[in-house]
């Protein structure tokens, strides 16, 4: 489910059942269940499961009347109602997990029960994504209702707009909504999530808009997956200087050719991409006389790129992840008709 869709499933499941989310890094689990807590003017305490011991959620021992009692920690025993928010519970160790079975069943520690009113919720990151997760027992899997979170551009949006995200943020994932989230990488590198904008956005803010190119590109190469970080410091170059795919459509303007602006022609390229899938029709004889015109010019700014950069003109045409064609087989076939005539014609 997107994040807008959760609170509504939590105000009716997490008031009777606890709940365990799960969710890739960086897509916002934590300040979704702090948000939520304090729509219901509860108090949210964490505990994460990575720093925690079997003994911290036990408590020690203690003297009571001549008897021996463990004593919960000041963190869990509350008078009051309040959310138990236990983040990376999937990454604690098997001993802290099996610490935790009462207390989200029966929502009790020991002779502590947790007040009437208060509400348990688990969040964890999955083996796939590269975080560091531990199997979950059958028997804890079995004390909480399960559900599954993903980044949804347009819930991620309506959060920005009133979080002063810096507007070259905003601009760029308005254009390429794709590129807020990507898959963790296999290898130790950055990889972009909601967070990382949001760092990257914070980071912008504090150098202010003169920052210069080069730490634009440290910035973001610091932030987001590689492709997507070279494809922000290009758009960032547009902004600054009016320089937009409109214009080479148009003929006012030529790809950008000088080779400090790589990353400018990368993105002019993935923004030519985009506009091919979402112009050109799937069949040609539905195509009205401006879109057949606008894919001959596409045509021919196909062969200037490709002389520019073959990786960029392959860039254009390229399957998706899965090796299925995304731009209209009619287009596609045109291209490889024509591209060599079109070549022959620029070198006469």
């Amino acid at each position: 489910m997107t994040p807008a869709q959760l609170p509504d499933l939590l105000l009716h499941v997490a008031v009777v059942r606890p709940v365990f989310l799960w969710g890739a890094p960086g897509i916002g689990k934590s300040s979704l269940i702090r948000d939520f807590a304090a729509s219901l003017g509860l108090e949210c305490v964490t505990l994460v499961g990575t720093q925690l011991a079997a003994e911290d959620l036990i408590g020690v021992p203690e003297l009571r009347d001549g008897r021996s009692r463990f004593a919960p920690p000041e963190a869990i025993a509350r008078d009051e109602p309040y959310c138990l928010f236990l983040d990376e519970l999937n990454a604690s160790a098997p001993d802290v997990q099996k610490a935790f079975y009462s207390l989200i069943l029966d929502r009790r520690i020991g002779a502590y029960e947790l007040p009437a009113g208060s509400i348990v919720v688990g969040a964890g990151n999955r083996s796939s994504d590269n975080a560091l997760a531990r199997p979950m027992a059958s028997a804890l899997v079995n004390r909480m209702i399960h559900v599954h979170l993903r980044a949804a551009y347009a819930d991620w949006a309506n959060w920005a707009a009133g979080a002063g995200i810096h507007p070259w943020v905003l601009g760029y994932l308005a254009e390429r909504p794709d590129q807020l989230w990507a898959a963790p990488p296999k290898t130790e590198e950055t990889f972009s999530t909601p967070r990382s904008w949001h760092m990257l956005s914070d980071a912008l803010h504090s150098y202010g808009d003169d920052v210069g190119d080069e730490t634009l590109r440290l910035l973001a190469g610091g932030t987001l997956s590689p492709a997507h970080a070279a494809a922000f410091s290009g758009y960032v170059k547009i902004v600054r200087h009016r320089y937009g795919l409109e214009a080479i459509v148009r003929g006012d303007a030529g790809w950008p050719s000088a080779p400090a602006d790589r990353d400018l022609l990368y993105f002019l390229a993935e923004a030519f991409r985009a506009r091919l899938i979402k112009d050109l029709p799937a069949a040609k004889d539905r195509a009205p006389a401006s879109v057949r015109q606008f894919a001959h010019r596409a045509k021919a700014l196909l062969v200037e790129l490709a002389e520019l950069s073959l990786e960029c003109g392959r860039l254009v045409i390229a399957a998706d992840a899965g090796g299925a064609p995304v731009l209209p087989a009619w287009f596609l076939v045109e291209v490889s008709r024509d591209l060599p005539r079109l070549i022959a014609a620029r070198a006469a």
